[in-house]
């Protein structure tokens, strides 16, 4: 059987269910907090993973055993208003889960603009393990959760889109830099608003 093969298995009978679990857990632990935009959890496509096993890091393959060194097979997205509800959301998620890596993304510079958002990886809970009955030790051991704000999401669809589709011409210079400045327009909009919902929050 083939790395894809082996890999659609699991994402058919593995996978998916385990991520429709996981989101279950995510709208029941938020339900009835304010300014949520949306809330999913899915499984990496078969196509992606397969992309992503196959990359090369220095003339070698990045992984050995993709199948356990992958952590994103299954992934979750909670989309809020306001860069203010970021720290709320995150802070619930955590009294449930405990997260095992953390990484706010931004760019390295203070001077350049592009990704924003604020990634977790916790540990996948144990009844989500559980339910995959014979199939458990396929669940990976943990999920990745990404908490973002509607500016910074749509910034980073938009982004993907139209620099990140396989087989396009890369972007140029002069393309890349009004990526950058629609991501600072998003991130002004991000201040102003969260400026707002905390003036007028008192």
């Amino acid at each position: 059987m083939t790395l894809s093969e082996e890999y659609a298995d699991r994402f058919a009978s593995v996978l998916t269910p385990s991520a429709s679990l996981i989101q279950k857990d995510l709208v029941e632990w938020l339900d009835g907090e304010p300014r949520i935009d949306r809330i999913s959890a899915r499984a990496k496509s078969v196509d992606r993973f397969v992309a992503k096993a196959s990359k090369m890091s220095s003339g070698k393959p990045k992984y050995d055993d993709p199948l356990n060194e992958i952590q994103d097979q299954i992934g979750a997205r909670i989309i809020v208003f306001y860069e203010y509800d970021v720290d709320r959301v995150s802070d619930i998620i955590n009294r449930y889960l405990k997260p095992i890596e953390f990484k706010m993304m931004s760019p390295e510079s203070q001077w350049t603009f592009g990704y924003f958002g604020k990634h977790f990886i916790y540990l996948t809970p144990t009844h989500i393990v559980e339910s995959a009955g014979e199939k458990r030790e396929e669940v990976p051991f943990c999920f990745e959760l990404q908490i973002k704000t509607l500016f910074q999401h749509a910034w980073s669809e938009a982004n993907h889109d139209l620099g990140y589709k396989p087989g396009e011409q890369e972007l140029d210079p002069e393309h890349e830099r009004m990526l950058a400045f629609a991501s600072a327009q998003a991130w002004g909009a991000d201040k102003t608003f969260s400026q707002l919902v905390k003036e007028r929050a008192g």
